[in-house]
């Protein structure tokens, strides 16, 4: 049973990690995140409690989250304060009442994450999301259709930045994720693990509906505007999504849904 630690003071060293969260979400936390709400917070404790490293929740709340605070690890403090003292330490209204501190995990290499991959296998590669709803969307379904693993370059936004993990509704904290090396060739790297590449274009020549699943998918996703560029277009296979007149893109974290649910799906 976690250990209930009421705080009167905002200026409490114990709740320091909390402080003034939309300043430290700039700097960063080394190592550390904050995770925020009651539902991200049971998908945290649920999917990865060796993480978690502590909780502050408004006391009115407490009474709800009694099966999360048996769920957690020994030892994990839960600080409990008012909604006024809540406020003062994070710096603004925090209207949901209920924070996580968690550890992140250590860095894995994409190498190691295909290599680890079934025969069966479907694995997203972000490349260049910069938007941390469209990077909690695309985990948010990543999740839901049994993604094996995310990659992410160097140009995506922190997938355990407060928004991403809160839109992801705490998906970001549980798959499998790994991030490609600096100048890293993603498509020989694919290829080395036998894993087809699928980019999604206007001008592919197969649409989604007549693709049959690869044993070993990755779907390529690019940042809304810019897309992937021209060079990994070439080396991948193209397929497309039949739109209405007038239109030839869709959000990229709708493409990833209707791409996965194809993959996971497709033929019963």
């Amino acid at each position: 049973m976690a250990d209930l630690i009421p705080i009167d003071d905002p200026n409490d060293s114990r709740v320091a990690p909390y402080r003034d969260i939309k300043e430290r979400d700039l700097v960063g936390r080394q190592g550390l995140f904050i995770a925020e709400g009651e539902t991200v917070l049971r998908a945290f404790v649920r999917d990865r409690p060796d993480r978690v490293q502590s909780l502050l929740v408004d006391g009115k709340r407490a009474d709800k989250l009694a099966a999360v605070f048996e769920a957690l690890p020994d030892g994990v403090p839960v600080y409990v304060v008012g909604q006024a003292v809540l406020d003062a330490i994070a710096g603004f209204h925090l209207h949901r009442g209920v924070l996580a501190v968690g550890r992140k995990p250590e860095p894995l290499r994409a190498e190691a994450l295909l290599a680890q991959a079934g025969e069966r296998a479907v694995v997203l590669i972000l490349m260049g999301i910069a938007n941390h709803d469209n990077l909690g969307g695309i985990f948010r379904n990543a999740a839901a259709f049994g993604v094996d693993g995310v990659i992410l370059d160097g140009d995506c936004c922190d997938p355990f930045y407060r928004k991403a993990i809160r839109v992801s509704i705490g998906a970001t904290m549980s798959v499998p994720t790994a991030w490609l090396a600096p100048g890293e060739d993603v498509v020989a790297l694919l290829e080395r693990h036998g894993f087809q590449g699928l980019a999604l274009s206007p001008a592919a020549d197969q649409t989604l509906a007549a693709l049959v699943p690869p044993a070993r998918a990755a779907v390529l996703l690019g940042a809304e505007g810019p897309g992937l560029s021209a060079e990994v277009m070439a080396r991948v296979r193209t397929v497309g999504i039949p739109m209405a007149g007038g239109f030839d893109s869709l959000n990229v974290a709708t493409t990833s849904g209707i791409v996965l649910h194809h993959l996971r799906f497709a033929g019963g």
